[in-house]
Parts: C-alpha cells; sequence; structure tokens
C-alpha cells in the first residue's frame, strides 16, 4: 500500500482535533469540529484550511509567458505583476488536463498553482509542451498554503499585519507581506465563495502561521475548517472540482466555462477541438437542481427524463446555508433547461428534482 503524502502542517492536526482521510493520495482533515459548523463559521466568520497539498509550479525566463499562453485556455497576455488568473488547461481533444489559477510575479516569472491529485502529472505535461527560454520547476514541497476565507478574514488578518489588505482587489496579491513575523504572498483568492485570502510561506513556517492566525481570529469565532466544509462552500456556489465537474471527458465549455475560453488569443492546445464544439453547440451541459421529492444526490448517480439516461450527477449534497437538497449534473443539452424536470436515480428508484438557477448561494457584496 503506497504511504500517504502529508502537508507541513499535519502534526497539528490532531491538537485541533482534525480527522483525517484520503484524499487524492494526501492525508488530510475531513473535518476538524464538524462539516456543518465549519461550513456555518466560514459564511458567518471565517475558518482556515490547510491547503498546502495544492501545487505550485514555477515558470521562469522571456519564453514563459508564450508557453502559458499555450497551455491554457485563457489569456495571460493582460495579467499584471501582482494580479491572479483562473484558467482551464486543456488536453488536444477539449476535455481538461486540470483547472489551475496562473499568479504573474515578475517580468518574466510566474506560478502556476494546481490540484494536488494532478501536480505531477500537470508538471510532466508542461515539460512536455514548453519550448524556448524557459525554465520549468516544481515547487510544491517548498511551499504552503493557508486559506482563510469568510466575512471577517480582512478584520482577522489585520491583526497580524501592518500590510493595507484593503488595496489587495480580488484576484490580485502582494508578496513579501509580514504577517505575524512570517513573510507570505497574499493572494485575495478563495474556494468558498466568500471573500478571504490565500497564503503561500515556506513550509517550514507554516505550523506557526497556523497557530498565530488561529488566535488572533479566535475571539472573532474563526475555526479550523476541513475538506468536508471546503467541498459543500465551493459546491453553493458552483465552483468545479476536478475529476467532477470538470475532467478529461468533461470540456471547459460543456462545464459553462465558456467565459475562460478565449479563441481570439490565438492557438493554444485544445483550441481546434473547442472551437469545432463551440460552433456545433456542446452537447452537454452542467446545470444545478434541487430536488422536489425527499432524498441526497450523490456523485454518478444517474439521471433520467422519462425513464432514459440522459447525464449523471457531478456533486450532490444538502446544502448547509440553502437548506436544500441539491446538485450538479452533466446532461444531455437538450435537457438542459431551467424548469426541466428529472429523475435521480437513488438507491434504484428514481426521485424527482427540477432544473434550477445557479450558483445555489452567492455572497452579498
Amino acid at each position: 500500500m503506497t504511504e500517504l503524502k502529508r502537508t507541513p502542517l499535519f502534526a497539528l492536526y490532531e491538537r485541533y482535533g482534525g480527522k483525517t482521510i484520503d484524499f487524492g493520495g494526501w492525508e488530510l482533515p475531513v473535518q476538524f469540529s464538524g462539516i456543518l459548523a465549519e461550513h456555518d463559521a466560514v459564511r458567518t466568520r471565517a475558518g482556515l484550511f490547510d491547503v498546502s497539498h495544492m501545487g505550485e509550479i514555477e515558470m521562469l525566463g522571456p519564453d514563459a509567458l508564450s508557453n502559458i499562453q499555450n497551455l491554457i485556455t485563457n489569456d495571460a497576455s493582460k495579467v499584471e505583476i501582482g494580479q491572479a488568473l483562473y484558467s482551464p488547461m486543456c488536453y488536444p481533444n477539449g476535455g481538461c488536463v486540470d483547472d489551475l489559477l496562473v499568479y504573474r510575479l515578475a517580468e518574466n516569472r510566474y506560478w502556476l498553482v494546481v490540484n494536488a491529485a494532478n501536480t505531477n502529472k500537470d508538471y510532466n505535461w508542461i515539460k512536455q509542451h514548453v519550448k524556448g527560454d524557459v525554465q520549468v520547476q516544481n515547487l510544491s514541497s517548498q511551499i504552503a498554503q493557508l486559506a482563510l476565507q469568510g466575512p471577517l478574514a480582512e478584520k482577522v488578518l489585520r491583526k497580524l499585519t501592518d500590510f493595507d489588505l484593503s488595496q489587495i482587489r480580488y484576484y490580485w496579491f502582494a508578496q513579501n507581506v509580514d504577517v505575524g513575523g512570517i513573510s507570505a504572498l497574499v493572494s485575495r483568492t478563495g474556494y468558498t465563495g466568500e471573500d478571504g485570502f490565500e497564503l503561500y510561506v515556506d513550509a517550514d513556517k507554516a505550523s506557526e502561521l497556523w497557530d498565530k492566525i488561529l488566535s488572533a481570529g479566535e475571539p472573532d469565532g474563526v475555526v479550523p475548517a476541513g475538506l468536508g466544509a471546503r467541498d459543500t462552500l465551493r459546491f453553493e456556489a458552483k465552483l468545479p472540482l476536478y475529476g467532477q465537474e470538470i475532467s478529461e471527458w468533461i470540456s471547459p465549455l460543456e462545464a459553462g466555462l465558456g467565459m475562460f475560453v478565449k479563441f481570439e488569443k490565438g492557438d493554444f492546445i485544445g483550441r481546434e477541438a473547442l472551437l469545432k464544439q463551440k460552433e456545433a453547440g456542446p452537447s452537454r451541459k452542467l446545470v444545478g437542481f434541487e430536488m422536489i421529492e425527499r432524498g441526497i444526490p450523490r456523485t454518478h448517480y444517474e439521471v433520467q427524463v422519462n425513464g432514459r439516461r440522459v447525464g449523471e450527477v457531478t456533486t450532490g449534497t444538502m446544502g448547509p446555508t440553502v437548506k436544500k437538497n441539491i446538485g450538479l449534473a452533466i446532461l444531455e443539452a437538450d435537457f438542459a433547461k431551467i424548469g426541466q424536470e428529472i429523475d435521480v436515480i437513488i438507491r434504484n428508484k428514481p426521485v424527482r428534482g427540477v432544473i434550477v438557477k445557479t450558483p445555489f448561494y452567492k455572497r452579498e457584496k
């Protein structure tokens, strides 16, 4: 049996009551105080996540940008130093290698922040496809990442830094910020549907920063949060999870991520296949639905209309904030219309649901 990988914070989990699971080959906390309590804390106060399992791949050199442009579907040419960009990265057939964030750190220096289970696959894919004057390095083991998410995130972090955090706009970041005596890259990004920050630090400083943030946040009810709440939070906000809403079998256009596919920027891997898909109209679409009858939908449950299979659930659960049994599903395009009634097959029985507008949850600005 392969030994599970651990983040630099692993030794702290037990002290905070963390219950760990195997997540893509990593031993990570699924919860600390409980998924529903942690979910609620992030929506109403703030929660702190260890996301050090995420991968960081550096691209350095005069040809870094042209290679990134070839690798991703979005347009990185407009990204300024100190700005981040979300993008899918595709195979020639239009399926997704991964979805990632591009950080522009300097004129010819970028980080690609990729999904943990895909880090080695992505690193090898990138190395196979780069050309010219560019160095590619996997920095993942050297960097830890903490995510402080929720409406009180800025208030809490302010206690640990003199830096004016209000200057950091959504999808921008500041480098070399002193946070409790630790140098961090502080990014106004996240995966919960809430305001918040992701902090990148040297791996050996992660435990110290974790303790300092939780200590600073204790009077405001900030709690450590695990993968369970991370999943319910991102799902209510309709943020895709690789392997479920997007995958090598589900393209960005099918997943409703067309706004991150910039055909006008020029050639990139997968462009031809995606252009054909756009011109013909995707044959499948990702939709949100809520259950009319009692039952909780789960990943891979079959979806039928009039007894015929038309797709499957990609994610489903009881939405803790919206208090409804809800799901996302990839369906044949003809049935992917708001108001369309569907049957989700739960324990071999059809249970009625209806397609609704998404996201299920959107924070008030």
